[in-house]
């Protein structure tokens, strides 16, 4: 199977899918994609913006697997060319290799040697958040009830992992001579620097709460900007968060707690950029209730569980609509963004191998 999941990678790294800039179209990979998936039902949609999504069906299936092919984007620090594969002698180099191509090509080698029901659907939205191929898709009357999302789980079907939300926020302040006594109060800066503090001492006293195998609240305060120069008050500031909850925390109570914590009429602005749902999705009870559901799934599927993860995937946008979903996939998360990225080839021939016996009708 190995050589035959090469071919498909290295094809599928050729292509430029980064994301940004998402310069993608409904051909290029995609026409690749067809060619290697005779007897499928085709249906690509283009979802603007480079966001381009396609569904391959065979038979009357209702589980999905779901592969996105964007990748970030490369860097400087890469040995050669990203868009070329590189084979060693136990590792695929090549960008997406890992982050998630490895698992695309799997399922088209798969499908060519099974000829039970299959479906796939292949998204080109997650690296950039903004999951509208996957919006689309659930948003219409797709009829499977179970969804399998790859991402590099090193081939354990992971259950749980945190949900994540993205924060502007915005102070306002009174400009003036910073030698004045109101300079303390009138700081938009100042103002952003106590919130700061309280929201870390927040964070800190979340460290007890668990689900799991998760443990705490992540949290982390990416970007601060604001103020002219050191003798001036600062009139406005703004501040770039991102928070990552447990499955048993709220999104929206958290941001009701971080949007107070702060004076008064300090905050202009507080604007969520990007949220994505744990996994599973819902409530405390809903959450392990899904959970078990995806326990279940991974053992009628004969897939080793693995431990809940801190990264955000996909899967929980099937879970919060109402499918019973798991993350599976080929590799490890800590090449992933990397610069020379790479996937086992061990794990790619265990991955193929698992996907054949389950196409094959043997799960």
């Amino acid at each position: 199977m190995l050589p035959d999941v090469l071919k498909h990678l290295e094809a599928l790294v050729s292509h430029d899918t980064r994301n940004p800039p998402r310069a993608i179209t409904t051909g290029g990979i995609f026409d690749y994609l067809r060619s290697q998936l005779p007897g499928f039902r085709i249906e690509v949609t283009d979802h603007g913006d480079g966001a381009v999504s396609m569904l391959a069906v065979r038979g009357q299936p209702r589980r999905l697997f779901n592969v996105h092919l964007d990748t970030v984007p490369s860097s400087d620090a890469w040995s050669a060319d990203p868009h070329t594969l590189r084979v060693t002698g136990d590792r695929a180099i090549g960008l997406g290799a890992c982050d998630i191509k490895g698992a695309a090509a799997g399922l088209l080698a798969a499908a060519a040697v099974t000829s039970g029901d299959a479906a796939f659907l292949f998204s080109t939205d997650e690296e950039a958040n903004d999951p509208r191929c996957i919006a689309g898709f659930l948003g219409r009357d797709h009829g499977f009830s179970e969804a399998v999302i790859a991402e590099p789980t090193m081939c354990e079907a992971v259950l749980a992992h945190r949900g994540i939300s993205s924060v502007l926020l915005r102070f306002r302040g009174v400009a003036g001579h910073a030698s004045g006594a109101h300079a303390l109060q009138a700081s938009a800066l100042h103002q952003s620097i106590r919130w700061g503090g309280r929201a870390l001492d927040y964070v800190e006293s979340q460290a007890h709460q668990r689900f799991g195998g998760l443990t705490g609240l992540r949290f982390n305060i990416g970007r601060v900007e604001g103020g002219i120069k050191a003798n001036m008050i600062a009139p406005s500031a703004e501040v770039r968060f991102g928070f990552r909850p447990l499955p048993s925390q709220s999104i929206d109570g958290l941001h009701e707690t971080f949007g107070t914590l702060v004076d008064a009429g300090a905050i202009e602005r507080y604007e969520e950029t990007f949220r994505g749902p744990s996994l599973p999705a819902g409530d405390v009870a809903g959450a392990e209730q899904r959970r078990l559901e995806a326990r279940d799934l991974a053992d009628a599927l004969d897939l080793p569980i693995g431990n809940a993860v801190d990264f955000w995937t996909e899967a929980s946008l099937f879970s919060a609509a109402g499918l019973t979903a798991l993350v599976y996939g080929p590799g490890d998360i800590a090449q992933a963004h990397t610069a020379d990225e790479w996937v086992a080839l061990e794990q790619l021939e265990r991955y193929t191998r698992s996907l054949v016996r389950i196409l094959g009708g043997n799960a």
